[in-house]
């Protein structure tokens, strides 16, 4: 595994990473590597991650978006 430093964190993000980790019973490291693995965590599961949240967006139709187009040119 590989590691790695961090430096100029402010005590104020110091402190909120401590309160996070205090408050699900982890360590500071195991919050912050948690936090990494959510947000850069394996490519396939941040894409269908992505896919779920476009397959609950709701639809328009193409004459609704050309009309709303067309509203905004006009403001």
């Amino acid at each position: 595994m590989a590691a790695i430093t961090i430096r100029n964190i402010s005590e104020e993000l110091v402190d909120r990473i401590k309160f996070l980790a205090e408050q699900k019973g982890v360590s500071m490291e195991q919050e912050v590597r948690n936090l990494l693995q959510i947000r850069y965590g394996q490519r396939s599961k941040v894409i269908e991650r992505i896919q779920h949240r476009a397959e609950s967006l709701p639809t328009a139709q193409e004459s609704h978006v050309q009309a709303w187009k067309n509203l905004g040119r006009q403001i």
